[in-house]
């Protein structure tokens, strides 16, 4: 197993590249030697009677395991940071703040062995036990999401419960800042090194991060100097790099940063639009590829999109692409209703291929997006308001 994961840092320049590329290890290595995948059910027909929001949220809750945690996807034994902290912030949207309490306990109950000890962190990835998996990294995006979903907790339930964890998140994060402003995108679990300066994982940190300080001012210098299109006004993930543009950079950039040009959701449609037909349904759906390749629809990042179409007016566009999610829907365990990571197993960021049951397993992440745009919640709302000196707005020059 330790193997598998030595090359974790060439293969994950996008944190989502990197959860591909481990969910594909972990649940070959799990149908082998642990259980088969579920079996999917037949395909959900559309119908207009059929409450698919209601029963999304059903199955995001009957994934939650006696310890507070969730199964990235169905039947996987598989638990991501980052997934967490999204069903936290559902159950925030909700109003089940008890459910969010059961994930942020199992973490406030592992900040010393886990964020203050070592590199420091919380583990990017999991089994369903809760224990971190053997060369799972500490990365900044993951840990970040993890501080924005309480932030959304604290503003709604004015609780200072997890004011600690809170405050060594942030100074985790903090202590990733480099002298060129950037932040490195968190630990390499093999050598344990600072590793991939990843831009979405920056735009994550910029908006977790309370207020607006020097480590803000010096991010967005380095985002203008280093990682900004200035012909198209848009963030770049490599600048130069076939994969140059990444889709999350779009949506969350848009949610992140006060002011941010609608225009980068036109630059969106034009680079990363496509339709495919959902493996699960065989439905035709339109919406966005997280890369140039547009060899599938991304369904989570299609949800991230809708997010950003809300927050930018486009009510349209963002209830377009809600019901095209909704043709995606499949059935999950019992009377639920789920939605796959992918319509069809294409590639992910990058040329290498999505893991298998991508496209035919409810997935927590796509779930989350989804009932983010019915919801019509923001969950970088909290922290998007920090009165940014309009010298430093560089995208509205």
């Amino acid at each position: 197993m330790e193997k598998s994961y030595s090359n974790i840092k060439d293969v994950a320049r996008q944190p989502i590249t990197g959860l591909i590329f481990l969910i594909a290890v972990l649940m070959t290595v799990s149908a082998i030697c642990c259980h088969k995948n579920p079996e999917p059910k037949p395909p959900v027909q559309p119908s207009q009677s059929v409450k698919y929001d209601s029963l999304v949220y059903l199955w995001l809750v009957n994934e939650q395991l006696s310890n507070g945690l969730l199964e990235s996807a169905t039947g996987s034994n598989f638990v991501s940071l980052y997934d967490n902290s999204l069903a936290a912030l559902v159950y925030i949207a909700m109003g089940d703040t008890l459910k969010a309490k059961a994930v942020f306990d199992f973490f406030s109950n592992n900040v010393n062995s886990e964020l203050l000890y070592g590199t420091g962190g919380f583990a990017q990835f999991r089994n369903s036990y809760g224990v971190p998996l053997s060369g799972s990294g500490r990365w900044l995006g993951d840990n970040a999401w993890l501080l924005i979903a309480l932030n959304n907790y604290k503003a709604k339930t004015k609780s200072n419960r997890y004011d600690d964890m809170m405050q060594n998140l942030d100074k985790w994060i903090r202590h990733l800042q480099d002298a060129d402003g950037s932040l490195w995108g968190g630990y390499d679990p093999v050598s344990g090194v600072k590793t991939n300066k990843v831009t979405e994982n920056m735009l994550d940190a910029f908006n977790a991060l309370y207020g607006y300080d020097s480590l803000h001012k010096r991010l967005l210098k380095y985002f203008y100097d280093i990682r900004w299109d200035k012909n198209n006004k848009v963030l770049v993930s490599s600048p130069g790099d076939r994969y140059m543009y990444a889709l999350d950079n779009f949506s969350w950039g848009y949610c992140a940063l006060e002011n941010f040009p609608v225009g980068s959701l036109t630059f969106a449609d034009q680079t990363f639009l496509t339709r495919h037909m959902a493996v699960g349904t065989g439905a035709i759906i339109s919406g966005y590829c997280i890369d140039i390749d547009r060899d599938d629809v991304f369904l989570e990042g299609t949800g991230q999109m809708v997010v950003a179409f809300q927050k930018a007016g486009l009510t349209d566009q963002a209830n377009f692409y809600l019901k095209e999610i909704e043709k995606a829907i499949i059935s999950g365990p019992g009377v639920t209703m789920g939605i796959p990571y992918a319509t069809n197993r294409g590639s992910g960021y990058g040329p290498d291929l999505l893991w298998q049951g991508a496209d035919n397993l409810p997935c927590v992440s796509s779930a989350a997006w989804y009932l983010f745009g019915k919801l019509n919640f923001d969950p970088m709302s909290a922290g998007y308001v920090k009165n940014i000196p309009a010298d430093d707005k560089f995208w509205i020059k």
